[in-house]
């Protein structure tokens, strides 16, 4: 039974490749923006927020305490997921594919 905690997580859980790939579109134009202006470069928007590029001091890289793994979604054409068909068999669960 699906109850309102869960759905909210599939929902959620759906945009997470919206988000990714903007993430990587994000990582991509500042490259190439520090390829253009180089490292200490620097330029202004037509809203007069100034932009600088330069090499971060160092973040601490977050661990996830807690996750949720999960198929496939062929819908999609996804080729994979975190969590194998095989293992959602073994779940109990009934699942399309190899």
């Amino acid at each position: 039974m699906l109850t309102e905690i869960k759905r909210k997580f599939i929902e959620l859980d759906k945009k997470k490749t919206e988000v990714k790939k903007y993430f990587e579109e994000l990582q991509e134009a500042t490259e190439a923006v520090a390829k253009e202006v180089g490292v200490d470069g620097h330029f202004q928007d037509e809203e007069g927020t100034v932009y600088k590029v330069v090499v971060p001091a160092g973040r601490f890289v977050k661990f996830e305490q807690i996750g949720c793994q999960r198929t496939r979604r062929a819908f999609l054409d996804e080729k994979k997921g975190d969590l194998s068909l095989t293992a959602a068999r073994e779940l109990g669960y009934v699942v399309e594919g190899k």
